[in-house]
């Protein structure tokens, strides 16, 4: 019989996801990651999705459906490699997406050695997307989740070939709401818990406060700067802003004006109208290829720059080991850097990267 080890968070996903392994006739384990304690947030770890009610519902699933649970504690690694990274980025000038970091690191990289040591096969996840094996080019393929609304593909598209191999998304197949019906079904104590959209340590949203307290310190005010450098106005620290922002910059120009970029060395917010906000063309760093060994080969793709937006026309080529170039049909708006790009085949995941530059128009 093989063993799978399902990654539970304590809501409706995860346990449905335990749910259908049974289901399946795999022998499974559950465990949940601690991954940060109340000291770390600032926040009661009892409104966070480490909380201990998300643990005791994660346990109660398990003992309803008769498997094992265990904790996994990782709260010094995960402050290591995820927070300091997204802290690191922010200050760098940089947007970052530390799901991306941490499904990478955490749930597909030492979930899995735990599996290893645990002697079982798989790491199962309630992740929406599908995972096959194409047996033309012998690699494993992330494919988009049938239900395309809830589609996370895009946040996995750092899994290596050994991780894809050892993976098992259950949920793939099916829509949130057939989700949410067998939770019902089965009575478990999630079946209509709210899904949480904020990044998982900084549950208020509020993530300069966040840094601030993992750094111990503020944050100084600087010069809002016009295109040609022409001082605007004061910013209240160059962390608080973001490309594309309009609201809350505090800067009267008798018309909106936007975040176009952000100058750390500087301490300087670069403002600037809307259209100067699109460009076609970015380069990526950290590249992880899928459905593809390499992109040498200039290549028709669709590709997206942020979770919540549909793929787009584009052009990719691979510059080096480490780098893509990424060229858009149509000029794309608010190319962020720190974010990822993604890249598409149909529903296909060909890879993806992080974006670090963006060539001007």
């Amino acid at each position: 019989m093989k063993k799978a080890l399902i990654a539970m968070s304590g809501g409706v996903d995860s346990s449905v996801s335990a749910h259908l392994m049974i289901k399946r006739g795999y022998d499974c384990m559950g465990t949940t990651m601690r991954l940060y304690e109340n000291d770390m947030i600032g926040e009661d770890l009892l409104s966070t999705c480490c909380s201990l009610k998300d643990t005791n519902d994660a346990r109660s699933v398990c003992d309803k459906i008769g498997i094992p649970f265990k904790i996994l504690h990782y709260e010094n690694l995960f402050r290591e490699e995820v927070m300091e990274d997204f802290v690191a980025n922010y200050e760098a000038g940089l947007t970052p997406n530390p799901c991306i970091v941490c499904n990478k690191r955490f749930k597909f990289g030492r979930l899995i050695d735990k599996m290893e040591e645990f002697g079982m096969d798989y790491v199962v996840t309630g992740h929406y997307a599908r995972i096959y094996y194409n047996e033309e080019t012998k690699r494993y393929v992330l494919k988009k989740a049938v239900d395309l609304s809830k589609d996370q593909s895009y946040v996995l598209y750092n899994m290596s070939q050994e991780q894809l191999a050892h993976t098992i998304f259950p949920l793939g197949e099916y829509t949130k709401s057939e989700v949410r019906e067998i939770a019902l079904e089965n009575d478990f104590v999630n079946a209509k818990k709210h899904e949480s959209q904020d990044i998982c340590f900084v549950p208020d949203g509020d993530y300069v406060a966040f840094m601030e307290r993992f750094r111990k310190k503020s944050y100084e005010p600087g010069d809002f700067v016009d295109l040609k450098g022409n001082v605007i106005g004061k910013h209240k620290g160059y962390v608080h802003y973001t490309i594309g922002q309009r609201k809350g910059l505090g800067i009267a120009m008798g018309h909106p004006v936007f975040v176009v970029d952000i100058n750390p060395k500087e301490n300087k917010v670069v403002i600037g109208e809307s259209e100067d906000l699109f460009n076609d063309t970015l380069i990526a760093d950290n590249i992880n290829l899928i459905s593809v060994p390499d992109l040498y080969e200039p290549r028709k793709i669709k590709a997206k720059i942020r979770y919540a937006m549909t793929e787009q026309e584009a052009t990719v080529r691979q510059l080096d080991d480490n780098r893509i170039e990424v060229k858009f049909d149509k000029p794309q708006r608010a190319i962020t850097k720190g974010q990822a790009v993604v890249l598409y085949d149909g529903e296909d995941v060909v890879g993806g990267g992080r974006i670090i530059d963006i060539v001007r128009n």
